[in-house]
């Protein structure tokens, strides 16, 4: 049975959500589900604004065709080519045969990498700033380069000001009934899978995030549709301004994030230990994780959100511990940078953790190091808590000026 809801007077959500997925591109975790989204719009000509993925194909189908009600679908509009939006695309040149398929010159060549189809005088190929009226409405499309793929594109309809986003302003999470923001308490439910989804999967492309933010800042929008999670239609600027610090690299909060691998529970310790004693001296937002237990796209997100970040960890067969290792890798290839940042090493005979993660901090943009080799033999010691009460106080200035 088909389900929808209006965005506007003419403009139908027909997408769906999949709460039976357990790995978002088989690597991030999403206990919440994802929503894909898809938009009908019933001018004279009907558009559609992407497909999904083809888990939920059938309900997506069902979903246009009761919104279509007996009429044709003229055009398609292909603002993302990823599969999770473009799955149906083969489905829909079947099921409506004088459909027209809208995309920019990077979009068609990957729809010939993706299907064998003949789409001869069913192409219509636009780039930036180009227009396309479909009766009352008038599109615009801007190209949105790396975000987080090359042919990526949105949609302006300037006539009700809706920008359709593509994967940007998205997060991970199913929908329920309530699709729209103001349904929703968002800074609740849906901030950290928000922050979670950008720092992960567009993090590392702050510089064409903002080269699309300077365009859109040309727009008057009033509304914001992207293929994942919540449609914004009102409140929007609250959603720029988090692209705009998660763009460049900007602090959410001025607080700490310890991260620690522990092995005997040694280094768990003096995390333990430095964390009661920022607690003490007056640093009020500290979050800690064990990242042997809590999965690496929460420690990117984390990363991005506080403007400290502690790092412990043991020596591992005389490198750095493998999870912090995995972690360290991420966070130079999402671009984490402006960060200020502590490292406690730890070791029995060759304590070398704190040597080589102050080397791989010092290989990423913008960091300050308030650490030296700070390394534990075995466990902290008495005669260490000098050293440690310097660097609390170090961080606690560093936060509290």
């Amino acid at each position: 049975m088909y389900y929808y809801r209006k965005v506007t007077d003419d403009l139908y959500w027909v997408g769906g959500s999949d709460r039976r997925l357990a790995l978002f591109e088989n690597l991030f975790p999403i206990p919440n589900g994802v929503t894909y989204n898809s938009y009908l719009l019933m001018d004279e000509k009907t558009v559609l604004f992407d497909t999904v993925d083809t888990s939920i194909g059938r309900q997506f189908l069902e979903n246009v065709e009761a919104v279509l009600s007996g009429r044709s679908l003229d055009y398609l509009v292909i603002n993302h080519m990823e599969p999770d939006h473009c799955s149906l695309i083969d489905e829909l040149v079947l099921r409506y045969p004088d459909m027209k398929i809208i995309g920019n010159a990077k979009t068609f060549p990957m729809i010939g990498q993706f299907y064998q189809l003949d789409l001869t005088g069913k192409t219509v190929t636009i780039k930036e700033g180009d227009t396309f009226s479909c009766g009352k409405h008038t599109l615009h499309f801007i190209m949105a380069p790396m975000v987080h793929w090359p042919e990526a594109m949105m949609t302006y309809d300037e006539t009700d000001k809706v920008l359709f986003s593509a994967d940007a302003f998205g997060t991970f999470g199913a929908v329920g009934g309530t699709i729209f923001n103001d349904e929703i308490d968002f800074d609740r439910d849906w901030l950290d899978d928000a922050r979670r989804y950008y720092t992960n999967i567009v993090g590392k492309y702050g510089v064409q995030v903002q080269n699309v933010l300077k365009k859109a800042a040309s727009l008057d929008i009033q509304c914001i549709c992207p293929l994942h999670g919540p449609v914004w239609r009102n409140n929007v600027e609250y959603l720029l301004e988090k692209y705009n610090l998660w763009s460049t690299y900007t602090p959410e909060v001025k607080g700490v994030m310890i991260a620690y691998a522990s092995m005997y529970g040694n280094t768990e310790n003096a995390a333990n230990v430095l964390a009661v004693k920022l607690a003490e001296a007056g640093v009020k937002h500290i979050v800690m994780h064990d990242i042997s237990r809590i999965h690496v796209s929460q420690l990117i997100s984390d990363s991005f959100k506080y403007s400290h970040l502690v790092l412990a960890s043991p020596t591992y067969n005389g490198g750095i511990y493998p999870v912090m290792a995995n972690y360290l890798d991420d966070m130079k290839a999402l671009n984490v940078q402006g960060r200020t940042v502590a490292v406690l090493g730890n070791g029995t005979w060759a304590p070398m953790s704190a040597k080589q993660i102050e080397a791989k901090i010092s290989e990423m943009k913008n960091m300050t190091l308030l650490t030296e080799n700070f390394a534990l033999k075995s466990s902290l010691k008495p005669e260490q808590m000098e050293e440690m009460d310097m660097l609390v106080g170090k961080i606690a200035e560093s936060i509290l000026g």
